[in-house]
């Protein structure tokens, strides 16, 4: 079969080897000319996954039988509007995937159907105070139809708008922004499975944030199970399915960030894909279900086998499982500790690194800059990070002079972790 996959970064990886390894020829869409992703496929075409009508001509020219994309927010809309327009299968139409991530149409979804989320308005280059309209500072500046966290930003004060509005705007097609209040809470993720309708939740992670700069919302791991799993259960299942009603999913994965603060449960953006921390990895690893292959086999033939889902229990799953999505100080690459010696460490299941010896690591304004990833378990929550230390114990991405790069665990002066769902 001849696959179209939408993006060739790190988080499609693991989908463009699946699928190389099922027979099918593999071809990549990604602007990047070096994209890793084109390294190992069959065939790379210089597209932007943002570029619907590049991407419908090429996959028409290069005979398509099937398309798809995983850990990218935005191209789930291309896939969605190139399925339609060659008749391939797709696990949603391109008015729900507008919905899912696009914001503005997500809020007013939200509005219309009494979703819990925080107070927010669309604002353009002009904006004046008096069109808040309910929205209290500080608050959080973001494109509607983005991704990476490019271009967000918390801002205090309307001048704080006025100077981050046309940066945030450059990450966007459209000529109007969010701005919404900004909610002190923890951050959560739900990872699922919806089926004729029904969600299936397969994990509740704590996602954990860079807080101290104002480049808000860049994650610097996730944990499983989630601190708030047990006593939230409830409320995250029903609220789950309320928005996979509300939007109109019928099938395919889900991958939900929920705020958990002194008001309660909020929503803070849904979008309708395996999630960017390499969920296609850590999903199994968890669950003991295979997304990955579930989400290969929608696009190829339009169903896929559903009845690993049936009486699964996100509460009863005795795993411990860390996504450490790790950072460096900028600076020049001359060495970096083998793959292979890090793969020894007891709990590493899988590590990547984004960059290699001679490159430049830049300073951090958005995900993007992340240096790679470690996947990390154990047999406790304490032993599984008793794990990650020893590991960042190991790690050294270093520089001509000799210093570590490497933002360990818990460097950041901001709280890392909200505790243990052992306590």
């Amino acid at each position: 079969m001849r696959l179209l996959v939408l993006g060739g970064g790190s988080a499609q990886l693991n989908l463009i080897r699946r699928a190389k390894a099922l027979g099918d020829f593999v071809i990549v869409a990604d602007y990047l000319v070096d994209c890793p992703g084109g390294r190992i496929a069959d065939l790379h075409v210089p597209v932007s996954t943002f570029d619907a009508a590049g991407a419908i001509d090429a996959g028409q020219k290069l005979g398509i039988e099937a398309v798809v994309t995983t850990g990218t927010d935005q191209p789930v809309l291309t896939a969605a509007r190139i399925a339609e327009a060659l008749g391939l299968p797709f696990y949603m139409d391109s008015q729900t995937a507008l919905a899912f991530t696009n914001k503005r149409v997500m809020k007013a979804l939200f509005g219309k159907h009494n979703i819990p989320a925080n107070n927010s308005v669309l604002i353009g280059r002009e904006y004046t105070p008096e069109k808040l309209n309910g929205v209290r500072f500080p608050a959080v500046l973001k494109p509607v139809d983005s991704q990476g966290q490019r271009g967000i930003y918390l801002v205090d004060d309307a001048e704080d708008v006025g100077r981050h509005i046309p940066d945030t705007l450059r990450y966007s097609r459209e000529d109007r922004a969010l701005l919404e209040t900004y909610y002190p809470s923890d951050e959560i993720t739900v990872n699922g499975w919806v089926v004729d309708g029904h969600a299936t939740l397969l994990s509740v992670v704590d996602r954990l944030t860079i807080r101290n700069t104002r480049h808000i919302g860049i994650c610097l791991c996730h944990h499983f199970p989630s601190v708030h799993l047990k006593q939230c259960r409830r409320e995250i299942i029903d609220l789950t399915q309320r928005i996979v009603t509300s939007l109109g999913m019928e099938n395919g994965p889900l991958y939900f960030q929920y705020l958990v603060g002194a008001e309660g449960l909020r929503v803070n953006e849904v979008a309708a894909r395996i999630g960017g921390a390499y969920e296609d990895l850590t999903m199994p690893i968890i669950s003991g279900i295979d997304i990955l292959g579930m989400l290969l086999s929608y696009v190829r033939t339009g169903s896929c086998d559903t009845r690993a889902l049936y009486g699964y229990d996100v509460t009863r799953r005795d795993k411990y499982v860390s996504t450490q999505l790790f950072f460096c100080r900028p600076g020049e690459i001359a060495r970096i500790t083998p793959q292979d010696e890090m793969l020894r460490l007891t709990g590493v299941r899988d590590i990547y690194f984004a960059y290699g010896p001679g490159s430049e690591i830049p300073a951090i304004e958005n995900a993007t800059a992340r240096a790679g990833y470690m996947i990390i378990e154990g047999t406790s929550f304490t032993d599984m990070i008793d794990n990650v230390n020893r590991a960042f114990d190991v790690l050294a991405v270093t520089d001509t002079d000799g210093a570590n790069l490497v933002i360990r665990y818990g460097e950041y002066p901001d709280k890392y972790y909200f505790g243990s769902p052992e306590a």
